[in-house]
């Protein structure tokens, strides 16, 4: 499929996980792909393997609007439009309210939330003229509570109604906002959940496909959101969760 020919995507979070996946999907389909993330190294291994004249790499640091906003500029300045912003970025912190340090609750809202709604905002005067589409990642965990992750669900949560709220507000205008919202995926950020064995066996027995989630499985997602194929949805929160959200929490019997 060539879905995003001449279209321009800026990703964030772009370096790892589901954010390279995501870049990787797009720059298949024929966009042109700037990927947007903390770590320089990152972001330029993963731009050496896309092809170049399609590719612009920019060190961004989310939880800082006027970073966001240089990024949507430096999409534009390269590329002339932009028409699909992919909000990825995304720290995660453990804890109950008893025991999360006040900095790790304070930057993983200042990243999860505050990065979703300082790069829309940057980013809608564009998407304004090209009746393009937002899509966040948000997380099983933003529809449902987890145990010692206070500061991750907060933020999970408040990306799913986030979604939501964007979708009515510039619906008549034609730009469109959904979210994705995975289950245990394997990426970078979950490499010690993945270390431990009978914790995987643990959500195997949750997820009705029996197994994690790939990167490219959300990727797939996403492009799927932010295409023409999608032309009559916005505002859905999207589980690429296995089936695990289908389940009403009871164990499996026999």
């Amino acid at each position: 499929m060539q879905r995003f020919n001449n279209k321009v995507v800026v990703i964030t979070g772009a370096g790892s996980g589901i954010g390279e996946a995501t870049a990787r999907r797009f720059s298949e389909e024929g966009a042109s792909v700037v990927l947007a993330g903390s770590t320089a190294a990152k972001l330029d291994k993963v731009a050496a393997t896309l092809p170049k004249e399609r590719t612009l790499v920019q060190v961004t640091d989310v939880s800082d609007f006027s970073e966001c906003k240089r990024l949507v500029d430096a999409a534009v300045n390269a590329f002339g439009r932009l028409d699909v912003l992919v909000a990825n970025a995304g720290v995660f912190a453990e804890g109950s309210v008893a025991d999360v340090s006040l900095s790790e609750w304070k930057q993983t809202l200042d990243t999860n939330v505050g990065g979703v709604f300082h790069c829309a905002r940057a980013a809608l005067p564009e998407l304004l003229k090209t009746r393009g589409s937002i899509v966040n990642t948000a997380s099983v965990s933003g529809l449902g509570g987890d145990w010692a992750a206070v500061a991750y669900n907060a933020s999970k949560g408040a990306i799913v109604n986030l979604t939501r709220s964007m979708a009515l507000d510039h619906g008549l205008a034609g730009v469109r906002v959904n979210a994705v919202c995975p289950s245990f995926t394997r990426t970078p950020m979950t490499d010690d959940m993945q270390q431990d064995k009978a914790l995987v066996a643990r959500f195997e027995e949750r997820i009705a496909l029996g197994r994690p989630c790939e990167p490219r499985e959300v990727a797939a997602a996403i492009a799927f959101l932010a295409s023409e194929d999608a032309s009559f949805i916005t505002g859905v929160n999207l589980p690429v969760d296995g089936g695990l959200t289908a389940s009403n929490g009871q164990p499996k019997m026999g």
